[in-house]
């Protein structure tokens, strides 16, 4: 019974072992779950693309199971066992066996093959072979042809470096390589083979590097879907809380309708009773009147007292109780609006709160700080405009204002905290730039222009092309902004700075995100022509439908 070697057993035993589970093949960049266990980069990524609709993720392996996508970190102990391996692997064309030309009665394996005879040879008939150097012996091979000269049909023994291709010694003397430069097969294939090793080191770093990448765009898409989750979220709860106030609301100004109404159908029952009973003593004195005027004794009619009581109603006793009815009736007529009004109010209260509690607080007040002002700008007595003007002004030097060449200038308010937007109103045919920097932003050297270092963001019109800058890293935005108004939001908790342009309905632009180390001002850089700082909001379709607010 035949039966494998212990070293074959245990290359068998191993390579099993180097089996990913999903493709049941031998690893092709491993990565690593927390669990332990390990895939196929590829594999496990297409495992875990299929769970993303359920809401949770396990492992093929032993099913435990993660809220979030799980981190793939690849196992580099295990790439380089791998790769070991299949490097002492023998290759396909290796186990691949070559027999001996001469050998027709049974198939003994090739040792050698010769160049110049075109056939392989076994041990034995080589040690019979011609020893003359044209006979060129190489690995065993089935495609002698291909290490033959074309045209002279002899070995391929050298490698012109200037041509880049394989000649034989026959194609070394004529004319089209004359004064090339030649190198022996092995010495250009080991040259070859160490730039090809630099080109490999350089793809390793590139890959290293890409992994890098695409971790941190997981991260990302992670902390995007958190956020997007914590956002939902939050803005459910918002409204369950709205739709429970509206409920309350809607309960209290039914109750108080409902009130008014039992105090004024009693207030009504009162009054029709007291009617009532006027109505009866009306209709006695009626009918004792009628009597009277139907006897025919005249004595009798006269010796009748004469009181009040059978008195014209018109003139005397009945207007005093009609008043008194009226006023009543007038105080019942209708229900208290202003009360119902005034419950109403609340919904101003409940409005207010869904604005500061999800998206932000009112225009920020923004006033320019004249003693930041460079000399060439001219700033208005509000100070909400800046202009560019050509003369220079006899501004006092002091250390907070920027330089002749910077005409800038910032806000005297500072952001440290909250969420907070204003508006910027520019002259069409400006150059100029909009944003926010650090209080410790450099005033009269190096790099002070917003955007331009790492203390500032802005939004820049340059050349009728826009674009955003932070650290001198210039991001071009679309060409078809047309407005020349535009709003600037802060979120510094959040660590975000967004710009849009307030066409309607409002236009997201960009957002840069940081983590804020220093308060914030709003500054303006002004080339030519003027910006004026808006200070009222702006009107219009999706007015807080602010991305990323």
């Amino acid at each position: 019974m035949f039966s494998l070697p212990p070293s074959a057993m245990a290359s068998v035993d191993l390579k099993h072992e180097l089996d990913c589970s999903i493709c049941l093949i031998t690893y092709t960049d491993p990565v690593m779950l927390r669990c332990g266990h390990n895939f196929c980069r590829v594999c496990i990524g297409r495992v875990l693309d299929t769970q993303d609709g359920a809401g949770v993720y396990s492992c093929p392996e032993c099913r435990e199971e993660y809220q979030e996508r799980p981190a793939l970190m690849r196992n580099i102990a295990l790439c380089k066992i791998v790769k070991n391996f299949l490097d002492a692997e023998p290759r396909q064309e290796e186990v691949t066996e070559i027999y001996c030309t001469y050998c027709v009665d049974s198939a003994v394996p090739a040792v050698r093959s010769c160049l110049l005879c075109e056939a392989s040879l076994c041990d034995k008939h080589l040690r019979a072979h011609s020893k003359s150097p044209e006979h060129v012996l190489s690995e065993p091979s089935t495609s002698l042809e291909k290490r033959k000269c074309s045209v002279h049909k002899e070995p391929l023994a050298y490698y012109c470096t200037k041509d880049g291709i394989c000649i034989c010694e026959s194609c070394s003397f004529i004319k089209e390589h004359n004064g090339h430069k030649m190198e022996s097969l092995d010495e250009a294939s080991k040259n070859k083979k160490k730039k090809l090793r630099n080109v490999l080191q350089k793809l390793i770093t590139k890959r290293e590097e890409t992994e890098v990448r695409v971790q941190r765009v997981e991260w990302r898409r992670r902390k995007a879907t958190k956020n997007a989750a914590g956002e939902a979220e939050r803005v459910t709860a918002l409204f369950t809380n709205i739709r429970r106030q509206l409920d309350d609301l809607e309960k209290r100004v039914l109750s108080e309708i409902s009130r008014q109404e039992k105090e004024e159908l009693l207030l009504l029952s009162a009054l029709i009773q007291q009617l009532e009973i006027k109505k009866d003593e009306l209709s006695m004195k009626m009918r004792h009147i009628e009597e009277l005027c139907n006897m025919a004794d005249p004595l009798t009619v006269l010796q009748e007292p004469d009181t009040g009581d059978l008195c014209d109603p018109e003139e005397g006793g009945g207007d005093e109780d009609t008043g008194g009815h009226d006023r009543q009736l007038h105080g019942v007529d209708d229900l208290d609006v202003a009360v119902i009004s005034d419950t109403f109010c609340t919904l101003c209260d409940i409005i207010s709160c869904i604005r500061s509690g999800i998206y932000v607080e009112g225009p920020a007040d923004i006033l320019l700080d004249v003693t930041t002002a460079n000399n060439n700008l001219l700033i208005s007595d509000n100070l909400k405009t800046v202009t560019k003007i050509e003369s220079k002004q006899n501004l006092p030097e002091t250390a907070e204002r920027f330089w002749d060449y910077c005409p800038q200038v910032m806000s005297s308010r500072r952001f440290s905290s909250g969420r907070h937007y204003w508006d910027v109103e520019i002259g069409k045919s400006g150059e100029w730039r909009v944003g926010m920097c650090y209080p410790s932003i450099d005033r009269r050297g190096g790099q002070p222009t917003i955007g331009d270092n790492n203390k500032s963001w802005c939004l820049r019109r340059y050349n009728y092309q826009y674009t955003v800058i932070h650290d001198s890293k210039v991001i071009q935005l679309p060409d078809n902004i047309s407005s020349n108004r535009f709003r600037i939001c802060l979120d510094y908790e959040a660590g975000r700075l967004s710009f849009y342009e307030l066409c309607d309905p409002i236009r997201y632009l960009h957002t840069f995100t940081a983590t804020f180390s220093e308060p914030l001002h709003a500054a303006l850089c002004v080339w030519k022509d003027s910006i004026k700082i808006s200070s009222k909001a702006t009107k219009g379709r999706n007015h807080h439908n602010l991305r990323n607010w």
